[in-house]
């Protein structure tokens, strides 16, 4: 049986003190490809935060199978959390998602850079500024991000939300690989889409349902 990477215990969180999440436990598993789903408001987002450890449980405990998983875990958020009008190229894009690594020469930070925009098909954009950029083609860029310092764990917020057709089954069978080696988390409104491509499904609506 694969190891448990991240434990959520009796976890209650919330915002200037409304609880939107109540009694929470859910385990997260080496290599499971979790989908995770519920209505607007029921508390998606705030799980993601407290996993990525942006807001603190206000009850019961997070813990990780190891110290270092913290910067492990890559995330592509909603494409409407980015601010199109700052000045970054996506190949600059890219590249920052091996900040949270260790320290790589330049030469293999170009080289790992250019690999990912070839296995995302964003050659013809590389140099182009995030703000020109379709949905379609910054969730890939996003993807992209994350996914470069090979995460042991992958949380994608709505990554269906955006992606272009032409690139949506593409899109499903690189995650497939990717789930080989590496646990995800997927939250999407579109359970008729992500059925067939994940292992276990959670209904979150303030409390979670297995």
């Amino acid at each position: 049986m694969n190891k448990v990477l991240v434990y959520i215990e009796n976890v209650s969180a919330g915002y200037d003190g409304n609880i939107v999440l109540k009694d929470v436990s859910l385990k997260i598993y080496e290599q499971d490809f979790l989908g995770v789903v519920g209505p607007n408001g029921g508390g998606k987002t705030t799980l993601v935060k407290l996993i990525l450890g942006l807001i603190r449980p206000v009850s019961g405990t997070i813990s990780f199978a190891h110290k270092d998983l913290k910067n492990r875990i890559g995330y592509m958020p909603q494409t409407n959390q980015i601010d199109r009008k700052f000045p970054i190229l996506v190949s600059e894009v890219i590249a920052s998602g091996l900040m949270a690594g260790r320290k790589e020469d330049k030469n293999t930070v170009k080289q790992k850079v250019e690999a990912m925009i070839a296995e995302m098909g964003l050659q013809a954009i590389a140099h182009k500024p995030v703000g020109a950029l379709s949905g379609g083609q910054l969730q890939r860029t996003l993807l992209a991000r994350a996914i470069i310092h090979s995460p042991e764990l992958l949380i994608l917020d709505e990554p269906n939300a955006y992606i272009d057709k032409p690139f949506e089954a593409h899109f499903y069978e690189l995650l497939k690989e990717i789930n080989r080696n590496t646990a995800i988390v997927l939250i999407s409104h579109d359970l008729q889409t992500l059925l067939p491509n994940v292992k276990n499904t959670v209904y979150v609506n303030e409390t979670v349902d297995i």
